[in-house]
Parts: structure tokens; sequence; C-alpha cells
């Protein structure tokens, strides 16, 4: 059966009106959303969105991975039935709940079979003077005194606080106690996963659907989940540059000043671009595409080498995979 050769894909967004949440990303509402509502994140990449732009237009991201397989996944890919990523955008007018995430053997055993654990990435888009997150909790914590404190709303006497910055990047591992504050607008990839136990609401009423998941927190919590924030030098920094490498995915960041950035995909696996700051032309063999800030496109894995040219700054995500004999990680 003859398939319509794949190209630099845009996606309908898909957009969540939580409490917490500001109104800086205006540009991704749909016609008809409500105009005082709050735009806590657009979900940039999600297996669910819509392609709006080619011959492909109207088919979900996942209804590509059915069709297409390890050509727009790649050969890193195990499952080729799922797109294995989400990406979002976050943009924070209040604490977002203190909250915790499964690893992919705890997701199955608390949620079933089908599911998968949740590690993430933030990498700071811009932040507000004095804007802080929670990630981590306390070292050499005892594992009693962290769950007596989860048990009893405590929380907030055990966790780590940190100010953050723009450029700033965070990991967290399935298992760390995060939250983030007011005033933070932040860049997520994460495990295509969306089970989350909270901790604490800041007192928010569980009748507006903010049930709190006491028992599954303390189960799947780590006490010694230490996070370190990693700060970015954007003045000396490299053309392409890593920020965080795990067996999930890889996130780097790109930086041009009126040129162009050769990359390539290898067939590995896809790439996700997203302009954070300018414009870019992206350019495969067949396709090319303009990006403006906060702006996302996915490069197939088919596509191999694209050039991406102009003044931004961008971040990309892609999948790596860990070789459990050596330990090493094997990222694009």
């Amino acid at each position: 059966m003859y398939k319509t050769p794949l190209y630099p894909l845009l996606l309908t967004p898909t957009i969540k009106d939580y409490i917490w949440g500001g109104r800086t990303f205006e540009n991704f509402l749909p016609a008809g959303y409500p105009p005082t509502a709050p735009i806590a994140e657009v979900w940039a990449v999600y297996a669910e969105n819509r392609i709006e732009n080619g011959p492909l237009a109207g088919e979900t991201l996942n209804k590509l991975c059915e069709i297409y397989g390890e050509n727009l996944l790649g050969t890193l890919q195990k499952d080729q039935s799922r797109f294995p990523l989400l990406i979002k955008l976050l943009d924070c007018n209040q604490w977002l709940s203190v909250q915790v995430h499964p690893d992919d053997e705890q997701a199955q055993r608390l949620e079933g079979d089908g599911h998968n654990g949740k590690t993430e990435a933030w990498f700071v888009l811009d932040a507000q003077p004095k804007a802080e997150l929670i990630a981590g909790v306390i070292e050499h914590i005892e594992s009693d005194r962290l769950a007596s404190a989860i048990l009893k709303g405590n929380v907030l006497d055990v966790v780590e606080r940190h100010v953050i910055q723009k450029g700033d990047t965070i990991f967290i591992a399935a298992g760390t106690i995060h939250a983030l504050g007011p005033g933070a607008l932040v860049y997520e990839v994460q495990q295509n996963s969306d089970i989350t136990y909270r901790v604490y609401d800041w007192e928010r009423p569980a009748s507006a659907g903010r049930h709190l998941h006491i028992e599954q927190s303390i189960e799947v919590t780590r006490p010694d989940a230490v996070v370190k924030v990693k700060s970015h030098n954007s003045v000396n920094a490299k053309a392409v540059e890593e920020l965080i490498s795990c067996p999930y995915f890889r996130l780097e960041i790109l930086q041009s000043k009126e040129s162009s950035l050769q990359l390539d995909t290898h067939k590995e696996s896809f790439h996700a671009i997203t302009i954070i700051e300018g414009e870019a032309q992206i350019s495969t063999t067949t396709d090319s595409t303009t990006l403006k800030q906060y702006e996302t496109t996915i490069i197939p894995a088919e596509c191999g080498q694209y050039t991406i040219k102009g003044n931004f700054s961008a971040l990309k995500s892609s999948l790596s995979i860990t070789n459990e004999q050596s330990g090493q990680t094997k990222a694009l």
C-alpha cells in the first residue's frame, strides 16, 4: 500500500485550563475558548493531537504511529503503536499541586497493564524575580519521616525549594516529589503518561476534582530523590548543547545567529523542535516550514538530514536508549 512520504509535522495543540494557569499562551487558543479561562498547559506534542499541515492533515499523531511505525518514530522505539513522549508548555500563575509520579513497574502494578511511569524534565522559559519550585526532599531523610509527613499533610516541611531563573533545567525522575510555583513559564518533556499522585494541594477543596492520593504517594515517593538545578549560559553556549539525557528522552538546546544548523535523525528517532526565542525555517529534502516563538514541529525519523536557519533558540527532544550491559545511554 502506498503511503504519503513524511514531512515536518505541525500539530493542533491541546489546551488544559487547570485552576493554576495564566494567559501567556493566548495565541494557541481555539475559537470559542472562554476569554477569562486560565491557559495552564499547552500540550504541544501529544498522541491525540491532530496534524494541521500537508496531506496528512486531520490524522492524529497516534494514528500516524500505527501507519508509519519506525519511519515516524525511529529504530530506537520498541513500541511502534503509540507516540512515546508528551511535550507541554506550562504557564504557572499559582502553585501546582505537590505531586509525584510512579516508575514503569509501579505504574503497571498500581494502575494496571498498559500503563507506564512518568519521568520528566523542565526547562525554564522565563521566570519572575524570586520564582521558585519544589523538587526533591531534604537530604538524608528517613523513609518513615517522609511517609509521616505525606500522611499528616506536613510534606512542605521536608521538601526542597529552589529559586529558578530563565534557562534553568531540572530533571525529575519518577518518584521525585515536585511542584512548580507562580511566576514560572516552563517547557516540559516527559514519558507519555498522565499518572499523577497529588501529595498536597495548598488546601484547595477536593470537591473541585483535585483529590489527594496519599497511599499511592507514600508507596512511590523516593526518600533519596535529591534534585540539582542546572543553569544554562546562553552567551558562551555551543550551537547544539545537551541539557538532559536519560533512558526515556534526550533534551538539547539549539542556538543560531542568522546562520544554519545541520541536523540528522539518522533514522533512529524523530526530533521534536520547539522555538523558544526568535524564528526559524526548518527544511528537509522534500519540505520546509517556518516556526515562531513557542511553536513546535516533529521531524519524522525517516527525514534524515535537515536544516534549521534563522536567528533563534530552540529545544530539541528525541528518544534515547540505555545499553543494559554497559549502562551507557545512546541518544541523538
